[in-house]
């Protein structure tokens, strides 16, 4: 047996190469070798020296294939160690005559060789050298090089030269220079970027009544099916979210916000299927949906209020209930507290034989927030509705969640009418019903609950409010909640839709009151129609449709927008009394404006509906759909829009006149909005860094889009709006007389460099 491996040292010298084979006419070989006496062969071939010291197989073998290409004088000048032994002498020539040698790379080898003898002599001492005697004047020093098939051994050998340790020594420090850099740029890109757009901030939140969407099954109201039909025209608005209000099970009283079953769909708009089916469509699309949430009251025909009227367990404090006094087959309520829809707000249970507190209608009894069970009932649906995969609530009517629990009469607005009589919400202020100690702390239990869902990278779950405090603008800013404790995203803003009057002034004073009163960094956002109010061409005439639209797609936000809006659609006459409401979606000229294929709809449709409908302005660029559609994509495709600064420049009777800008961006956006009267503003005298002209990108005058105006004389008919684009190196908000005129929700700057954001300006 031989050991696996040797310590080998060699000194080769060769001279003046002769024959084919490659030898050299003299070599001199110095051997060393530590360990045994093993080495079996050693020749040169083709330049390269090959020694074997492993088996005596290998010896055998090896040897009788060199001597088969040496000539006879080299066979004679190659000497070996005595261990190779006679018996290695005798079997070469039966080798040499059954087997040939296959030539690979420089070795011979003799694949099925039989080791027919062992020789026991091997293991006596080793001769310390061998050498071969050639001529010495012509010898060349050869240096061993790799090649094929080198053993392990070998090749380390080669592996532990200084040259490549050092390359690899470089490499691996360049390669951990290199991650180093990589790691401390992305964290510092990280703190140096402004916090992204939230997908309730990237784009417009389109409003949904679903019975006067579409209707799906042909019984004349809209349903959730009908909605997942038109979900193209949704996502053809560039909008991404979409807000549906309320259709929880119920009588349908006040547009169903008197929920019967809080955990159910009514029948009305289809089934918890259809639902699911829907979510899954409007996820599918890449849209978000919100749900309206009323949580202040129920229906009079939901189970806890029948429980509550029979005092059933937990049940008997559910609701807000007062003993109130009879006589003569009238009752007295607790107090002076008026309805929202007028007349008392208490109203006698035969039944439970006490009166009920309800803020809205008489078939809308109160909850006691003041009961904690209620308050987990609520998070419970709220978990619910989550679990489905609704990404948000908008919760209504939240000032009314708590009431003073004194009972004492409201302060009148004026002096009481003759005989005292109270009956109109107006004539009372509503310092007890509205707006509580104690509010606050419930609509944060609603946010803590929603933000149990909001854990998942990329599944924030969004939560407004719906307050409408008119006159209190500090009571609505209080929803946004603290830098410390999180309520509202944002509070929803009825300024723009609860102005007195329109002009450009009005317009100026709701987006500033806002504007000036939103905490440092929180997001705006904006309304021009909602369920509760008369539409845009109805309320301030068609003639400023577009003009508002333009609006509030280029405010700093998120707009709102209550559907129909996009295509101008106008309240209709209901019944035999002057109430104005708003009729069903206008999707084409067919009968029932293409709302539904049955023989009527709940609602009656708007006698314009063939000229007004998504069809054929959708046919048409120069129409209100049109440049809805135009003004959803510029605000994607701009950075100003979507983000920057806006700046106020100048408001009077007919304009308001504004500027979106970004750091970073040479691009500037001025918006010049009439509404009013013909009017004509020198602007250049007042900002005077303002370039003399500007291109008109978008004008609600469609034909003078891309034509240059002249900023000393801006000229704009009644109701219209322009949207100018120019370039300068010196943004409004940092000129000094600008100073308090410009708002930014969280500052972000362009970097051209490198085509980022970063917010260290």
């Amino acid at each position: 047996m031989f050991p696996p491996s040797l310590t080998v040292i060699v000194s080769l010298h060769l001279c003046v190469p002769c024959s084919r084979q490659r030898w050299r006419t003299g070599v001199h070989l110095d051997l060393s070798i530590r360990g045994l006496r093993l080495l079996r062969a050693a020749f040169i071939y083709q330049g390269t020296l090959i020694l074997l010291f492993s088996a005596r197989r290998l010896a055998i073998k090896t040897r009788s294939a060199l001597l088969k290409v040496l000539s006879p004088g080299q066979r004679g000048a190659l000497s070996w160690p005595e261990s190779s032994g006679q018996g290695l002498s005798r079997s070469l020539p039966m080798e040499l005559s059954e087997k040939r040698g296959v030539e690979n790379n420089g070795f011979v080898q003799n694949e099925t060789f039989e080791d027919k003898e062992t020789d026991t002599s091997s293991q006596g001492e080793m001769p310390e050298k061998c050498s071969v005697d050639v001529d010495p004047t012509a010898v060349e020093e050869t240096v061993l090089k790799p090649y094929a098939g080198m053993p392990k051994e070998v090749l380390l050998q080669f592996s532990s030269q200084p040259c490549y340790r050092v390359t690899r020594e470089i490499l691996f420090w360049l390669i951990i220079a290199g991650s180093i850099a990589l790691v401390c740029a992305t964290i510092t890109i990280i703190a140096l970027s402004p916090k992204c757009l939230d997908w309730w901030q990237a784009g417009p939140i389109y409003q949904i009544y679903p019975r006067s969407f579409k209707d799906s099954n042909v019984d004349g109201n809209g349903d959730l099916k009908g909605i997942q039909e038109k979900l193209d025209h949704i996502t053809n608005l560039n909008i991404k979210t979409i807000w549906i209000t309320s259709f929880f099970k119920s009588p349908l009283k006040d547009l169903g916000y008197g929920a019967e079953d809080f955990y159910d769909i009514d029948p009305i708009f289809g089934c918890m299927k259809d639902f699911e089916n829907l979510l899954v469509a409007i996820h599918d699309k890449g849209l978000k949906v919100i749900m309206d949430f009323i949580p202040n009251h129920t229906s009079d025909k939901h189970q806890w209020f029948q429980l509550s009227r029979n005092r059933t367990g937990k049940y008997t404090d559910y609701y807000i209930w007062q003993d109130c006094a009879q006589a003569a087959g009238s009752v007295t309520p607790p107090n002076n507290w008026v309805s929202v829809f007028g007349g008392s707000s208490w109203q006698f249970d035969d039944v439970r034989k006490q009166c009920y507190l309800h803020q809205f209608g008489k078939e809308q009894p109160d909850l006691n927030f003041r009961n904690p069970a209620v308050q987990q009932e609520i998070h419970d649906i709220i978990h619910f509705w989550l679990s489905k995969g609704v990404d948000g609530f908008g919760f209504g009517t939240v000032k009314f969640l708590l009431e003073a629990t004194h009972l004492r009469d409201e302060p009148p607005v004026n002096n009481p009418p003759s005989g005292g009589s109270i009956t109109a919400y107006s004539q009372l202020y509503h310092d007890y019903t509205t707006t509580q100690v104690g509010l606050h702390d419930i609509i944060r239990s609603f946010r803590q609950a929603i933000n149990e869902f909001s854990r998942e990278p990329g599944r924030y779950r969004f939560m407004g409010t719906d307050d409408n405090e008119k006159e209190d603008i500090a009571a609505t800013m209080m929803y946004y909640g603290t830098s410390f404790i999180q309520e509202a995203d944002f509070p929803f803003n009825f300024n723009l839709i609860n102005m007195k009057n329109l002009s450009g002034n009005s317009v100026f004073e709701a987006v500033d009151s806002w504007m000036k009163n939103m905490p440092a960094g929180k997001w705006p956002n904006w309304a021009v129609g909602s369920p509760n109010t008369a539409r845009i061409s109805t309320r301030i005439g068609k003639e400023y449709v577009n003009v508002m639209n333009m609006l509030l797609l280029t405010l700093p936000g998120t707009p709102i927008t209550y559907y129909g809006e996009e295509i101008g659609m106008e309240n209709i006459a209901s019944g035999n009394v002057t109430l104005s409401e708003k009729s069903p979606m206008q999707w084409d000229g067919n009968i029932n404006a293409g709302f539904t294929e049955g023989n009527s709809s709940w609602l009656p449709v708007n006698s314009n509906y063939q000229s007004v409908n998504v069809e054929i302005q959708s046919a048409w660029a120069n129409s209100t759909l049109g440049l809805y559609r135009a003004l959803t994509s510029l605000r994607n495709d701009e950075l100003p829009l979507n983000r920057g600064w806006m700046c106020h420049i100048w408001n009077d009777s007919n304009v308001f006149v504004y500027v979106r800008e970004l750091d970073g961006l040479d691009r500037v956006f001025m918006m010049v909005l009439n509404f009013g009267q013909e009017s004509a503003v020198n602007l250049k005298a007042i900002v005077p860094n303002l370039p003399c002209e500007a291109v008109i990108r978008l004008s609600t005058r469609f034909s003078n889009a891309g034509k240059v105006v002249n900023t000393k004389l801006i000229t704009t008919e009644k109701g219209e709006g322009l949207v100018l684009e120019y370039k300068t190196a010196e943004p409004v908000h940092t000129m000094e007389a600008f100073q308090g005129k410009c708002f930014v929700a969280e500052k972000a700057c362009y970097s051209k460099a490198f085509n980022l954001l970063y917010k260290n300006c």
